[in-house]
Formats: structure tokens, C-alpha cells, sequence
């Protein structure tokens, strides 16, 4: 078995079997890669041994952070996996190999206030105003990820029940609540700038398009959500998942408890949903006198 047969059938697995985005199996391709061309084609597959993946993995920590070291091990980890499933091996070279501690970093979040300045600083003048407001009121409105923002199609929007049906990591669909201000800003968009637009037949049932009528990328998202931070002069860093941040912190600081927020945001496990609990002293000293016996 050669390599490159071992990883496009590799993708395929991850694809057909485990049903994981586009984005997933790119990112899981990458890492394989890298140890590929660390080995250099000198060992097929189904060669390779505990001592290869450490060597590989002392030369990656010198450049890597602890973070980056985890995702490549992982990575690793389910290819020689898929090894197993597929007979070619019969242990996995990293079963006796830990990632490396990694510190949870805090995610950055705007307040209600910030939100609303970073809004009104929408040019709803311009040809693509009432999209770019639609947009950060999903974002924000439902706590969405941006592959299931670009990806969302109209056919998704249950306007009448107030609910959109978004397709999240693993191809897992999930119904999330949609409030009356993100309805009226999405449906105002639709009725009157994507109208407007000649869309391209592939993507007739995408929402968010771009002037030529093909569906927006997740990079066109990341542009969007870094040009209005700038002009609303935030001294933070801002990305489109900040929004996602913000949406989890201001439920659970007015009284949504983790679980529920869990199934908003499609998380697996209540672990990840965890790192939200980064509330300040004053919070947490309320929530503790309104609800325990001994406050």
C-alpha cells in the first residue's frame, strides 16, 4: 500500500463512514500529509511504528504548540484507525502515545452593547448592507457555526414555527429557535437584495450569495465580520465565531443552563460547552446566594 492510495481512501472513509464535513477531512489530509512527507515515502502505511510517530512528533513540538501537536495526533490517530478497520494493520502505532495538556484559552466575546454598535456600523446603504446584517444576526441570533451559515439553505428556514434546521460537524442536523429580530433581518434580505441578484442555478436555494449569485465562502465571512470590527474601532480580536461565543455566554449568564445551550450550539459533549462558564465574581457570587442552602 502507498501512501497516496492510503489517503484518498482515508478521505473517502472519513466522508462515506463517518460522515465528516469537507473541512474536516482537508484538515485531517493535511496533518497526515505532514507526517508523509516527514517519512518521506521511505516506509509504506502499514511499516510504520511507535518510534516513527515520536521522531515525527519531536521534530512537529519544536514549530508546533501544544494545541497543533493534539489536532496532528489526532489526526494520525484516526488514519491508522481506519487502517485497522480496513484489516491492512492490526494496532494502532499511537495507542500507547498522550497529547500533549493543553490550556483552555478563553474565548473573546462582545457585550449586548458592543453587538449593537457593531450593527449600527452596517452600511445598509450599499448593495450588500442587508445581507452583512442578516448575517451577524444569525450569527449572533443562533449561535450558528459559519460552515453552517454559509451552507444554510432557504429550504432550511422554518419561519412559521420560528425554527432553522442547520447541518453541523458529522453531518448531524440540528432545529434551533430563531428570534423575531434575526427573522424580519433574514427575511428582509431575501425579499429584497437576494432578489435582486442573478443566481447561479447550483445555488438557488443557498442564503447567503455574493453579487455574482454563488454561495458566500467561509473566508468572504471572515472578511465581512474583520471590516466591521475595524470600523467600530474594537480593540479585540473579532472573527465569526466570536458572534457564536457571545450568543453561549449571554444565555448562560441570564439563567440558560448548560445543557440546553449544548443543543443549541450541537456540541457532543457537555465538556467543550464547559468553557463557557468563564463568568465574572459577581455572577457567580449571585448565583450562588439565590441557590444554595447555606448562602
Amino acid at each position: 500500500m502507498n501512501w497516496n492510495n492510503a489517503i484518498k481512501d482515508f478521505n473517502d472513509y472519513l466522508k462515506i463512514e463517518r460522515g465528516f464535513s469537507l473541512n474536516s477531512i482537508e484538515s485531517y489530509e493535511k496533518d497526515v500529509k505532514k507526517f508523509k512527507d516527514f517519512i518521506n515515502d521511505s516506509k509504506s502505511p502499514i511499516k510504520i511504528n511507535p518510534d516513527d510517530i515520536k521522531e515525527f512528533l519531536v521534530v512537529v513540538s519544536k514549530t508546533l504548540n501544544s494545541s497543533s501537536q493534539s489536532r496532528i495526533i489526532s489526526g494520525l490517530r484516526s488514519f491508522f484507525e481506519f487502517l485497522i478497520f480496513e484489516k491492512y494493520i492490526t494496532s494502532n502505532p499511537l495507542r500507547l502515545i498522550e497529547s500533549p495538556k493543553t490550556s483552555r484559552k478563553l474565548p473573546d466575546t462582545l457585550s449586548t452593547k458592543e453587538i449593537d454598535e457593531l450593527i449600527s456600523n452596517i452600511d445598509l446603504s450599499k448593495q450588500q448592507g442587508e445581507r452583512n446584517l442578516a448575517i451577524i444576526e444569525l450569527l449572533y441570533g443562533c449561535g450558528i457555526r459559519v460552515s453552517e451559515l454559509v451552507d444554510l439553505k432557504i429550504s432550511d428556514l422554518f419561519f412559521e414555527e420560528n425554527f432553522i434546521k442547520v447541518t453541523g460537524k458529522g453531518n448531524k442536523q440540528r432545529l434551533i429557535p430563531i428570534g423575531n429580530i434575526t427573522k424580519n433581518k433574514v427575511a428582509l434580505y431575501i425579499e429584497n437584495s437576494r432578489n435582486k441578484i442573478k443566481v447561479n442555478r447550483s445555488f438557488k436555494d443557498h442564503v447567503f450569495l455574493n453579487r455574482r449569485g454563488n454561495k458566500l465562502t467561509r473566508a468572504m465571512i471572515f472578511t465581512i465580520t474583520k471590516q466591521l470590527a475595524e470600523r467600530s474601532n474594537f480593540n479585540k480580536s473579532i472573527s465569526p465565531h466570536t458572534f457564536r461565543h457571545s450568543f453561549a455566554t449571554h444565555l448562560l449568564e441570564n439563567g440558560a443552563d448548560l445543557r440546553t445551550i449544548q443543543q443549541l450550539l450541537g456540541h457532543e459533549s457537555i465538556t467543550t460547552t464547559e468553557i463557557y462558564m468563564h463568568l465574572d465574581n459577581k455572577y457567580l457570587s449571585e448565583a450562588l446566594n439565590k441557590y444554595h442552602p447555606r448562602a
